[in-house]
């Protein structure tokens, strides 16, 4: 699915009490994977080893999860729950009914493609050591929020403000359009625009 070269592929079921072991997963989470997921299966390695690149400074390993979904959704906590039971960065592949998307943990926050058909989901496994391939992965997942250069930490760090702006915007937003005093209309409308503002300064606009 993914074009990666056969020495990566691993192709080994896990089961899901292992996980469960593993991640230490409190019973409502249990419930969660036991009704969401029906198969996790490792599917490759990106390692110095498989890849023929060199390990990174952080990242000496990528293991890429395909996770086959009951439903076309999933619990955002249980994909993190996962991850914490592993020791390496994890490519997270979702597939559901002719779909797929990708998901990726940066700097303590998920991202994700989205829904993509089987046929459009393409991602590109680049860079000259495994801490290059997984920020150009992430860059990719991010689809654009996270630029396509400099230190990733401090773009995860920019696109979570941005995320809490637009947050921010959208209920005053709708406030303003429930406020019926003028006078409160014009104090909010105000605020409105200095979020705006620095929004559009995070957006580099």
């Amino acid at each position: 699915m993914l074009g990666l070269p056969l020495s990566t592929e691993v192709n080994s079921r896990i089961a899901k009490e292992k996980l469960y072991a593993n991640a230490a997963l409190a019973p409502s989470l249990r419930n969660m994977v036991k009704c969401q997921v029906e198969l996790v299966i490792w599917r490759n390695k990106l390692a110095d080893s498989t890849m023929g690149i060199s390990a990174g400074e952080s990242i000496k390993e990528i293991q890429v999860f395909e996770v086959q979904l009951r439903q076309r959704e999933i619990d955002r906590r249980v994909l993190p729950a996962i991850a914490k039971a592993i020791p390496y960065k994890i490519l997270f592949v979702l597939t559901f009914g002719g779909e797929a998307q990708a998901w990726m943990e940066v700097s303590g926050t998920f991202y994700d493609t989205g829904w993509l058909p089987l046929d459009e989901f393409v991602l590109k496994f680049e860079g000259l050591d495994l801490d290059a391939v997984y920020e150009n992965l992430a860059r990719q997942i991010a689809s654009g929020r996270l630029g396509s250069g400099g230190d990733i930490a401090e773009a995860v760090e920019l696109d979570k403000r941005r995320r809490e702006l637009e947050r921010e915007i959208a209920v005053l937003e709708r406030k303003i359009l429930r406020e019926r005093q003028f006078n409160r209309q014009v104090e909010m409308s105000g605020e409105l625009r200095r979020l705006k503002g620095e929004l559009g300064d995070k957006n580099g606009i």
